[in-house]
């Protein structure tokens, strides 16, 4: 088994997550990425692009989702992973808006679930 940084969410408790906080969590670190991006640390940015990966992998892997969401998450890391790699600073800061608001809604509706 890799060795994760959310060990604690590796361990299982990531999967008694509601998909709102599940996303609301991966779009706190995709924050993280384009927070770092903008102050020009791409160390930083990497570890925290590594660690919403990390957390993508365990929602594709959680049971609950093995059926047609499994298809939009895979497409939204997909999304991400193209919008961070294939421009650069200036043009990924306007276009990933619809990202933020995307995850913004999760985070609200985690918020409003707890």
């Amino acid at each position: 088994m890799p060795e994760y940084q959310h060990s604690s969410m590796a361990d299982g408790r990531w999967f008694n997550l509601s998909l709102a906080e599940q996303l609301s969590n991966i779009g706190s670190e995709f924050e993280r990425v384009l927070s770092w991006r903008k102050k020009k640390k791409p160390d930083l940015s990497d570890r925290a692009f590594v660690r919403m990966h990390e957390l993508f992998d365990l929602t594709v892997q959680d049971p609950k989702w093995q059926n047609h969401r499994l298809k939009e998450l895979l497409r939204l890391r997909e999304t991400i992973n193209d919008e961070l790699f294939s421009k650069n600073d200036d043009q990924l800061f306007d276009s990933v808006k619809d990202l933020q608001k995307y995850f913004l809604q999760y985070g609200i509706l985690a918020r409003m679930d707890s």
